[in-house]
C-alpha cells in the first residue's frame, strides 16, 4: 500500500513538473511574441530613419544605438524562446544518419569570413575516413554554429583554433579548442548556466544563451555536451555514438 502511495506521488509529482515547464514554455513563448510586435515596428522604424539624409552627427550617433539596441534585443527574444523549447524538449528531433566530416567543413567554410577578422586560423584534424552519427541534421548544425559563434566572439586575436574528429571507441567526438581573450574567471559549470558570457564583465552582443542551447540540444539529440576550461584555453567536446 506505502509502495503504491509513493510511486502515486512520484507519478503525480512528475506530470506537475512536465505540467509547469509546458506552461511556462507557452508563457514565454507568448510573451515573446507580444514583444516582438511592436519590437519589429520600432526596427523597421529605425531602417527608415536611416535611410533618411541626416545631417546632425548626434542623431545619426542616437540612431545607430537604437539599431543595435533593438537588434539585440530581438536576438534575446529569440535565443530565449529557444532556450525555453530546447530546455523543456518541446522540439521534434528527427534523425538521419550524417557526414560529420561534411557536416564540419561546411559550418567550418560558413565562418571563415568571421574568422579571418580577428586573425583567428583554423586548423582541423578531421579522420580520413567517413565517419557517420545519428542525428537532427538541423539542430546539429545549430550546436555547431553556437559553438563557433562563441569561438567567433571571445577568442584571443591572431590566435588559432582547433577543430578535431575524433574516433572513440563507438564514439565520434568533436572537439573545439581555442584561447580566450579575456580570463576565464569563472567555472565550467556556471559557463553552461544561461545568460552568462565567460567574464562576467563583459557587456557585448549576445545574449549569454548559445551555450545553454547548444548543450539542451545536444542532450535532446542522445549526445554529450561538455565544456573544459584550463587556465584561458576553452575547449568543448560534443559526443556521439559511431554508426
Amino acid at each position: 500500500m506505502y509502495i503504491n502511495d509513493i510511486a502515486g506521488g512520484f507519478t503525480n509529482a512528475v506530470n506537475e513538473s512536465i505540467k509547469s515547464e509546458r506552461m511556462k514554455t507557452e508563457l514565454i513563448t507568448n510573451v515573446s511574441h507580444d514583444i516582438k510586435t511592436p519590437l519589429t515596428s520600432i526596427i523597421n522604424y529605425v531602417d527608415l530613419l536611416k535611410q533618411e539624409d541626416i545631417k546632425d552627427e548626434k542623431a545619426k550617433e542616437y540612431i545607430e544605438v537604437l539599431d543595435n539596441k533593438s537588434q539585440r534585443l530581438k536576438k534575446l527574444i529569440e535565443d530565449l524562446v529557444e532556450a525555453s523549447k530546447a530546455s523543456s524538449g518541446n522540439i521534434k528531433i528527427t534523425k538521419e544518419v550524417l557526414n560529420v566530416n561534411e557536416l564540419l567543413n561546411q559550418i567550418t567554410g560558413e565562418f571563415e569570413d568571421k574568422f579571418e577578422k580577428r586573425g583567428l586560423r583554423i586548423i582541423s584534424k578531421l579522420p580520413e575516413e567517413k565517419v557517420f552519427i545519428k542525428a537532427d541534421s538541423r539542430y546539429l548544425y545549430r550546436v555547431l554554429e553556437n559553438v563557433y559563434s562563441n569561438v567567433a566572439k571571445y577568442a584571443e586575436e591572431n590566435s588559432r583554433v582547433y577543430v578535431d574528429c575524433v574516433i572513440e571507441n563507438d564514439d565520434i567526438a568533436i572537439y573545439v579548442k581555442n584561447i580566450s581573450k579575456d580570463e576565464l574567471n569563472i567555472s565550467a559549470d556556471e559557463l553552461m548556466q544561461r545568460f552568462v558570457r565567460g567574464d562576467k564583465s563583459r557587456n557585448t552582443e549576445g545574449s549569454g544563451l548559445g551555450l545553454s542551447i547548444a548543450k539542451s540540444l545536444t542532450e535532446l539529440q542522445d549526445g554529450t555536451f561538455n565544456i573544459h576550461l584550463d587556465g584561458d584555453l576553452f575547449k568543448v567536446a560534443i559526443k556521439f555514438k559511431k554508426v
